[in-house]
């Protein structure tokens, strides 16, 4: 009994062993989890509503979408055809570019927030190709003599309407250093004319801009200089046209910004203005004006979808552009005056589905002077009692007339009910 009684532990012992190993050994294969990640999947909550808007639909950039079924096959092979005419341009040895990527790959690889599967090999391909694929899509799109005749991508039958689009989404960036570290063997073959173009900033920017809002990067540099990628880049663009001053470190007291009918029952009215700024948006305490720039409804929303995604993955503290959609959307613009929707034909629900599934902060908050006073403006009676007194007695001439003769018969029967008591003393 004895002999059972000082084994039974070991025994115990030897029987968890092997799982509690195996469990051990799965610990060893966790992937580092690294500050610099930038390039994210959307977030379910955001991508249950189209998942089309954010899922590339003909060509994949870097490795999650790679291999994906769905995309068009004679992409793939265009994207040899454009690694070819990269390795043409840069006179530089495939070894050399193949050294370039795998001397950053444990780098590269970090820039992603889930863990990459393919071997090191593999992965390096892939990244080689879709990035030299890309700046070749730059580089022909900005000088039309790259392009070669029988160019299925920029001529017939201009396959470039279907990778535009996947080129902005934030699940298909590449990493913007290694973009611009493989771009400066492409310098000495540039055109002399060229020498605004010195990095691939000012070349993406030139293939972008007519969907961004400002048609000149920043004259500061330094503002690009820390860019991640291009959706990065579309939101420091965005950035440019915030309020410069605002209140330091401030928090927006109340996320309950006031809804459309508690805006219209105090008397605020809204006031469409051309759109050189999106995010010029104005309230006048004085006579309850809500000014908003039109909103044009396209491309540039789509654009705006990937930013706003990308904000939610990556910044915790920043909710400029998230609060900017939340004010056009809490407030349904659309709703209140279709005038204010370039696009009419749709109406609001572009912008009604927008920040769905997007989560605002209250720090940061550009439009928090805003937002307090329309809360302040909602919260005085006087504003409510005469929005009352407008919409239900002044809504037409003939109530109006209604009203006036109304208070007129009750003036001259309080007058004429004080000359008969006059008349009777």
């Amino acid at each position: 009994m004895e002999t059972s009684n000082e084994t039974a532990p070991n025994d115990i012992e030897n029987q968890y062993t092997p799982l509690a190993n195996s469990m051990r050994k799965e610990f060893t294969t966790l992937s580092p989890m690294s500050s610099s990640c930038c390039i994210y999947r959307v977030p379910e909550r955001i991508r249950c509503v189209n998942e089309k808007l954010y899922t590339p639909q003909a060509v994949s950039i870097a490795p999650l979408h790679h291999g994906r079924k769905g995309l068009n096959p004679i992409l793939d092979e265009h994207k040899q055809r454009y690694l070819k005419d990269f390795m043409d341009r840069t006179k530089v040895s495939l070894e050399d570019h193949i050294k370039t990527i795998k001397d950053q790959e444990e780098r590269l690889r970090c820039c992603y927030a889930e863990p990459i599967k393919y071997s090191s090999d593999e992965f390096v391909r892939i990244i080689l190709v879709d990035a030299a694929f890309t700046i070749e899509v730059l580089l022909k799109d900005r000088y039309h003599e790259f392009v070669d005749e029988n160019d299925r991508i920029f001529n017939k039958p201009r396959m470039l309407q279907d990778i535009w689009k996947d080129m902005w989404l934030i699940e298909n960036q590449l990493p913007l250093f290694i973009l611009e570290d493989l771009f400066e063997a492409c310098k000495t073959s540039l055109p002399s004319s060229s020498h605004n173009i010195t990095s691939i900033i000012s070349l993406s920017f030139e293939f972008f801009k007519h969907l961004l809002p400002v048609k000149k990067l920043d004259d500061n540099m330094e503002t690009y200089k820390s860019v991640a990628h291009f959706v990065d880049l579309f939101k420091r663009v965005f950035e440019i046209l915030l309020p410069s001053e605002r209140k330091a470190g401030g928090k927006l007291k109340s996320l309950n910004i006031p809804s459309l009918t508690e805006l219209h029952q105090v008397g605020v009215r809204f006031k469409a203005r051309p759109a050189e700024n999106i995010f010029g948006i104005e309230f006048s305490t004085s006579n309850g004006t809500l000014t908003i720039p039109r909103i044009a409804l396209g491309l540039e929303t789509e654009i705006i979808r990937n930013v706003l995604a990308f904000e939610q993955c990556h910044f915790s503290n920043n909710a400029n552009d998230t609060l900017y959609m939340k004010l056009l959307v809490e407030y349904q613009i659309a709703k209140v005056a279709k005038w204010l929707v370039s696009d009419t034909s749709e109406g609001s629900a572009p912008l009604n589905s927008i920040s769905t599934g997007v989560n605002p902060n209250a720090y940061n908050f550009y439009y928090d002077t805003i937002c307090e006073d329309l809360n302040k403006y909602c919260s005085k009676p006087w504003h409510k009692w005469k929005a009352n007194l407008k919409q239900n007695y002044f809504n037409t001439p003939w109530a109006s007339i209604s009203v006036i003769a109304a208070v007129v018969l009750l003036i001259l029967t309080l007058v004429q009910t004080v000359f008969s008591i006059i008349s009777v003393t």
